[in-house]
């Protein structure tokens, strides 16, 4: 990062909350040069902090996960045991609530260090215990370690939900949805107002409303879900864009 600052490059990001106090140290040192930090808030005026409203993305999948659910029980895998991940996992519970309030919704973690993003041999663990337990659809967002839980439903012959970007093409037939996040989005659009000379520091919110999140539809899943529950699930999403719907922001709380 700080290579980078002393080669003057005039915007520079670091992607996901562990950048964090890197940012915080090189943006203080170059205060004329523009930072982007993706999933965490550094209060300066030269960076641009970009947030999402990860469990906006969650409940609608929630929602498709309890309206494909024929058992009563599905199922949250995240990597590690941290506020963040919570967003996804409280979103989806209360998604799938909406649907049907008696849905049984078991919740594990891969761990509580940085290395429970890149243990699917754990996550396939996991997975093969809630199929077991009677779910037939899990989300995960657990980074390098939701491909064991993809491996899982594919051998159980049941469904796993993606994250962050489209994982409809990993497991074809079994991944029912992703939700996306839409990092490709809110990052083109700090770009363009630094290009435009209109760069901002700050929080920068990123929801339904703002294309930010999301959830994929394609032609790897598009047979998986009926059309009356797109319409349900898009009727929904009008709701929590009005406010008629509100979804529990876990990392508020």
């Amino acid at each position: 990062m700080r290579a980078f600052a002393q080669y003057g490059y005039n915007l520079i990001t670091g992607v996901g909350f562990a950048q964090e106090p890197v940012i915080k140290l090189v943006a203080k040192d170059y205060p004329q040069l523009h930072f982007v930090l993706i999933d965490s808030f550094v209060d300066l005026p030269n960076v641009a902090s970009l947030l999402f409203k990860e469990h906006e993305g969650s409940f609608l999948v929630g929602m498709i996960a309890a309206y494909k659910n024929q058992t009563g029980t599905i199922g949250f895998i995240g990597g590690m045991d941290i506020p963040l991940i919570h967003k996804f996992a409280t979103g989806y519970e209360e998604g799938a609530r909406y649907v049907n309030p008696k849905i049984r919704v078991l919740k594990n973690y891969v761990g509580i260090t940085d290395t429970a993003w890149n243990n699917p041999g754990k996550g396939r663990e996991l997975a093969n215990s809630q199929y077991e337990q009677g779910a037939d659809v899990i989300f995960q967002a657990a980074g390098n370690s939701g491909l064991g839980v993809f491996d899982a439903a594919e051998s159980y012959k049941k469904f796993a939900i993606g994250v962050d970007s489209n994982q409809n093409w990993i497991k074809p037939g079994f991944v029912l949805t992703s939700m996306l996040k839409r990092i490709e989005n809110a990052v083109y659009s700090i770009v363009k107002e630094e290009v435009e000379g209109n760069f901002k520091g700050g929080m920068h919110v990123y929801g339904l409303d703002n294309d930010g999140i999301g959830y994929a539809l394609d032609e790897y899943n598009k047979h998986l879900i009926p059309d009356s529950v797109i319409e349900k699930v898009e009727q929904a999403r009008r709701d929590i864009i009005a406010g008629k719907i509100k979804v529990t922001d876990a990392m508020a709380q």
